[in-house]
């Protein structure tokens, strides 16, 4: 992992809002800036969005629906991670994408008992704007909300929930090796300009 692809394995709803992270100058680094990103993207994801494995090209459209809801999501996690009531137009842009393609359950017999998989109707940006919507809500409404944190590397704003207390960073591989190579530098500069000096 390089930090060039996006952080992936958190909840759906902090996948989604970590498709844009902000580098060091302050600048988002959108990884669903075209098509092309949102089809990699949803490969990452594989099996987490059911009905988007296999896709060969997301169109204009599918796309425009999943940035909507990221932005939907970025509005009303940050205000409820603050404490605040989300923006009426956020909540209504969460719900609207999941009334545009609502789940259901489906009753099939798939050999040795009946299963009832959810599936949605609709264009591909349709429905995973849908499940993405539904993961935002959900994590809205989960307590988790309140240990969500933010990667403490300099140059990182990506959303993580810590399996552990001590976790700091979004990903050991990625922030994590970089600030114990950047703490272990500073400390054996330090050494060396200490010990020229004597």
């Amino acid at each position: 992992m390089n930090g060039d692809e996006p952080l992936t394995g958190e909840l759906l709803a902090l996948d989604l809002l970590n498709t844009l992270p902000y580098t060091a100058q302050g600048s988002p680094a959108d990884h669903l800036a075209d098509t092309a990103g949102l089809l990699a993207w949803l490969a990452l994801e594989g099996e987490r969005l059911p009905g988007a494995a296999g896709v060969r090209e997301p169109t204009p459209d599918d796309l425009a629906a999943v940035r909507a809801v990221r932005a939907a999501a970025t509005a009303a996690v940050a205000a409820a991670r603050r404490g605040e009531r989300p923006p009426e137009t956020a909540l209504r842009g969460l719900n609207d994408a999941q009334l545009a393609a609502p789940a259901v359950r489906y009753a099939q017999w798939n050999g040795e008992s009946v299963v009832a998989p959810a599936r949605r109707s609709g264009p591909l940006g349709v429905r995973v704007a849908a499940a993405l919507a539904e993961a935002v809500a959900e994590l809205l409404a989960d307590p988790a909300l309140a240990s969500i944190r933010e990667c403490e590397a300099e140059d990182c704003t990506m959303l993580f929930v810590p399996a552990h207390p001590r976790r700091r960073w979004c990903s050991a591989a990625r922030c994590g090796n970089r600030a114990r190579v950047a703490r272990y530098y500073r400390r054996h500069k330090g050494e060396e300009g200490s010990g020229a000096s004597r």
